[in-house]
């Protein structure tokens, strides 16, 4: 089963969506060759998952297509219902379950529909980052989890500083030619302002080896990662900022053998929709054992000075 909705083109001034859903179909054209990223952040999502002693009904799947249905179905082929969203009409259709194409800002999913939701490597796309996690909050029922991998902050950062270097001194100034990625502080924070309760983000880094820089720019458009800013260049690059900037990305960060690493940081948030029968911080005050005594140390009231040379006991 197929369903098509209307993409978000105007509300979110950051990534054009229309290039963005353009880069995903072509990727889509050829699934395999370019997806041992998202099998491996896969891979480590559902270990994750694996420490959650619970049993899932209903699963929404955020990105990741197919890859992700047979990780899922792999960890449990028992779950009744499984849904895909994506950005590309493509993977989509590719996905061998029910399936939206529409923009994760503006799920087309009824309030507390799902006591799971997954998301692989798409979050980085939201424009408005907090509003999707807030619709991702809604989609669950209460006590449902929220689990999912996104790229961070220091992603890509050999091949940002290259081509930096090399437009300043060639162009007299830079072109944004990768996305910017939010840090894990600042998606963790995230999480409970979108109302999800008992969050988590921790972060792992991926270390790619290639032989040069072209083949690193090849995959990034066969995983559909390509730039998708609204400030981008719209005309193609020259050639000679191109392989200069190839050049200095192995001058730079070749090692001995002559290959060069490209940096993945994945950034995996998880979070539980509210429940009463959640466990709950206490209330300020509330504590029955003083801190000094837990941590079998005498106790200084507030504003008492240690004398000189005389050490606090």
């Amino acid at each position: 089963m197929f369903t098509g909705t209307p993409f978000v083109t105007d509300s979110f001034a950051l990534f054009d969506r229309t290039a963005l859903r353009k880069h995903r179909d072509r990727a889509a054209r050829r699934p395999g060759d370019h997806d041992f990223l998202g099998r491996e952040v896969a891979a480590r999502l559902f270990d994750r998952l694996a420490d959650v002693k619970r049993r899932f009904r209903r699963v929404l799947i955020l990105g990741g297509g197919g890859v992700m249905v047979e990780a899922l179905r792999a960890f449990d082929s028992s779950i009744e219902t499984v849904v895909v969203l994506d950005r590309s009409t493509e993977q989509a259709r590719q996905a061998g379950v029910p399936a939206l194409a529409a923009d994760v800002e503006r799920l087309p999913i009824r309030d507390r529909s799902f006591d799971l939701v997954l998301s692989l490597l798409d979050l980085h796309w939201a424009g408005d980052l907090p509003g999707a996690l807030v619709q991702v909050r809604l989609a669950l029922e209460a006590d449902g989890l929220f689990l999912g991998a996104m790229l961070g902050g220091a992603t890509l950062n050999e091949l940002r500083a290259a081509f930096a270097e090399v437009e300043i001194e060639l162009e007299g100034g830079l072109s944004p030619r990768v996305s910017p990625f939010a840090d894990l502080r600042e998606v963790g924070n995230l999480l409970p302002r979108a109302g999800f309760a008992l969050t988590v983000a921790d972060a792992d880094t991926l270390t790619v080896s290639y032989p040069d820089a072209f083949r690193l720019m090849s995959d990034l458009r066969g995983m559909g990662e390509t730039n998708a800013l609204i400030e981008r260049r719209k005309s193609w690059s020259r050639r000679s900022t191109l392989l200069a900037a190839v050049d200095r990305y192995r001058t730079k960060f070749a090692d001995a053998g002559g290959r060069i690493g490209a940096t993945f940081e994945v950034v995996y948030l998880s979070g539980w929709a509210p429940h009463p029968s959640q466990q709950q911080p206490l209330a300020p005050g509330s504590a029955t054992t003083r801190l000094a005594t837990a941590l079998g140390s005498a106790e200084i009231p507030a504003g008492e000075a240690a004398q000189p040379g005389k050490p606090r006991s």
